[in-house]
């Protein structure tokens, strides 16, 4: 299972609260990023700072929405968070809190998940809380763009000898431009079904040409079929 860790930048570019905002843009704009973790002394992620924090100070108060009646119940949370920001002077004063991180054990469909569902770019990837790299999109893709050698290496480590338990030995397995081929001969015919499943699932398949035959047809022994988990992609 290729996970977080595989394919994170590492040591990942870092602020402190106390880094002028101006320090952060330079580095946003050399670096081409478009966000940075604020840490402490030892490394623990207190937030993020990214050019839209940035944008929203330049952009000034006349662009912050207010809540119907603000005056009688208050603005919201967010809209105070906003205020706030405009007087920001230092990565601390503008970050955004508290910081959405991710395992490096985890699979990177999950962080695309996440980045998905958070309208982030980038994440900052922790181990027992502390920072040690960050995860973009632009690294999430490119884990899609894998040699046909390295994907057929996946199958046989990852899907048949991990996960199966099958000896990759006893299998035929090509890969041309993404698309798998396996062949070989299992007991069960929902052996087969779940190695050609697994395999499609992996970052960088195209598709699967399953030619595996089977000795028992077990379709009508088996309970009713419910969703795969894969290990390529985020729990629902």
């Amino acid at each position: 299972m290729l996970q977080i860790r595989d394919v994170m930048s590492r040591p990942a570019l870092t602020v402190h609260p106390t880094t002028p905002l101006k320090e952060v843009a330079r580095l946003l704009l050399e670096h081409r990023i478009s966000g940075l973790p604020v840490v402490d002394s030892v490394g623990t992620v207190l937030g993020a700072v990214s050019e839209a924090d940035l944008l929203l100070k330049e952009q000034g108060p006349e662009h912050v929405s207010h809540r119907h009646f603000a005056r009688l119940l208050g603005e919201s949370a967010e809209t105070r968070a906003h205020l706030a920001k405009l007087d920001a002077t230092t990565a601390g004063d503008a970050m955004s809190t508290p910081a959405i991180t991710i395992t490096g054990d985890r699979p990177i469909a999950e962080a695309a998940a996440v980045m998905s569902s958070r309208a982030v770019n980038r994440l900052p990837v922790v181990d027992d809380g502390v920072l040690v790299g960050v995860v973009s999109r632009a690294d999430l893709i490119s884990a899609y763009v894998r040699s046909d050698e390295d994907l057929g290496n996946v199958v046989r480590d990852e899907v048949l000898h991990r996960t199966m338990w099958l000896d990759p030995e006893l299998f035929e397995i090509s890969v041309h431009d993404g698309i798998v081929r396996i062949g070989g001969s299992v007991g069960r015919r929902s052996t087969a079904q779940v190695i050609e499943r697994m395999t499609a699932m992996i970052p960088g398949v195209i598709d699967v040409i399953g030619e595996l035959t089977w000795e028992t047809d077990d379709r009508d022994l088996v309970a009713p079929e419910r969703d795969l988990v894969s290990p390529y992609t985020a729990p629902r």
